[in-house]
């Protein structure tokens, strides 16, 4: 009898086991891993190192982290992407790297991972990722190439989501009983109204230098006001109208500025507000973790935000970066893991907390996030008007965007006439898309 009672006994414990194992954890599998990630040295990634800890003990998959200066990142990642088989398991690319990597066949389709159940978490919420980030900074092959359609695949997810955000001195504006511009017509007379009222002080802190800076600072009133760089068929159309008024908009906000506003980058113009020498800011969301540190700022406490003006339409930039999975990386199944649990609901309040960018609508919505952090309501409000075409990404971007930003520094600095010279950028920019055969089919 004790014979039989033992080995039921036993037998019931080998089905034990063995259900057991039939239910395991998704991370079991991948227990003692180490994944090598490549990450810029940027405020939401700083946020990101706070957080890492977590994932590690939930887990057992260790992470060591590659933090590069962005511009150094984009290097070592166009040498890494070559390799037969790369140092990295995850990286972070800038939203206009998408173009080149994807092009290149560099990065991972994401969907045969999202359709995996051993690894795709159910509760995971696409839905609730920022809707315009993943299309700018994930989806390729639909529309244009670069934005979602039937025939488009993601391939990176949002991390460190920033759009365009209105930040205005309280004090100033109610010094003076100031409205908060909710339109263009508006922002541009209480920007030149500024050093009336403030001698000494500008309206607008803008990007303005020459290149990058200036580039970036007309396409933020381009898409607003209803402009594009190209029509569905890719003829340059950035010296219509609407190219005309977004280069006069930023003449005027520069001309309005405190003295040296045309050499401004976006730290200079940072700079000028922080310090108290600009009354308002139009830029990436990434710099509100500035306004409140006494260390950096002179206004802390007297800042309030507000959305991008709107133009004819609503539409914020779309910046920031994404997260993807090399194809010759090594442990790519643990690098989707990691990938995922970053995004989710959980890890995205947590590093939102930190000081970083979410991702999710759910996060600025959040009474936690919004107790420490004020702002992130109205963030999240702005996101929902995040323009993914704001600017084109595709792969010959990078040489029209450098003869814009060189041209427009023209405009504001040597006074060059707007439609000469936004006509000479649409000629040149036809060329470059001719060559690089955007024409082939037409």
């Amino acid at each position: 009898m004790m014979n039989i009672k033992t080995t039921l006994v036993s037998a019931i414990a080998a089905l034990s086991m063995t259900a057991a194992a039939a239910v395991a954890g998704p991370y079991d599998e991948y227990e003692g891993t180490t994944l090598v990630v490549n990450f810029p040295a940027h405020p939401h990634y700083n946020a990101v190192m706070k957080v890492l800890p977590e994932f590690t003990k939930e887990t057992g998959i260790r992470v060591e982290v590659d933090q590069l200066q962005y511009l150094k990142m984009r290097e070592k990642q166009t040498l890494e992407l070559t390799k037969n088989s790369g140092d990295y398991d995850l990286l972070a690319y800038v939203v206009f790297s998408k173009a080149d990597y994807v092009y290149a066949d560099q990065l991972e389709n994401l969907a045969r991972y999202f359709m995996n159940p051993k690894l795709s978490d159910p509760s995971y919420d696409a839905a609730d990722l920022v809707e315009g980030y993943v299309a700018n900074v994930g989806i390729a092959g639909g529309e244009k190439g670069y934005l979602p359609g039937v025939t488009g695949s993601l391939y990176g997810l949002p991390f460190g989501s920033e759009t365009s955000i209105l930040g205005y001195r309280k004090d100033i504006f109610d010094k003076h009983g100031l409205e908060v511009p909710t339109n263009y017509e508006e922002l541009l007379d209480v920007a030149c109204k500024i050093p009336e009222l403030e001698p000494g002080m500008g309206g607008l802190a803008s990007r303005a230098a020459s290149g990058h800076h200036a580039s970036h600072a007309f396409l933020l009133h381009l898409a607003p006001l209803g402009g594009r760089i190209f029509d569905d068929n890719w003829n340059p159309i950035v010296n219509n109208a609407a190219g005309v008024q977004a280069a006069e908009a930023l003449k005027k906000i520069v001309d309005c500025g405190t003295e040296g506003a045309a050499t401004f980058g976006f730290a200079e113009a940072g700079a000028s507000f922080l310090q108290g020498t600009s009354a308002m800011f139009l830029d990436s969301t990434v710099f509100a973790g500035q306004v409140n540190d006494p260390s950096r700022s002179k206004v802390v406490g007297n800042v309030g935000w507000a959305p991008h003006p709107v133009g004819v339409r609503a539409g914020s930039q779309t910046g920031g970066f994404g997260i993807g999975i090399p194809k010759n990386a090594e442990n790519k199944e643990a690098a989707f893991l990691l990938m995922q649990w970053l995004t989710s609901k959980k890890a995205d309040k947590l590093i939102a907390l930190a000081g970083g960018n979410p991702s999710r609508y759910s996060t600025h919505e959040d009474a936690d996030v919004n107790a420490k952090f004020p702002h992130m309501a109205i963030f999240g409000e702005a996101l929902k008007n995040a323009d993914p075409d704001w600017r084109p990404i595709i792969p010959v971007w990078g040489k029209i965007n450098a003869d814009l930003g060189t041209t427009m520094s023209k405009v504001l600095t040597e006074g060059a006439d707007i439609q000469t010279s936004l006509d000479g950028v649409a000629e040149r920019a036809k060329k470059i898309m001719e060559d690089a055969g955007y024409y082939t089919w037409q």
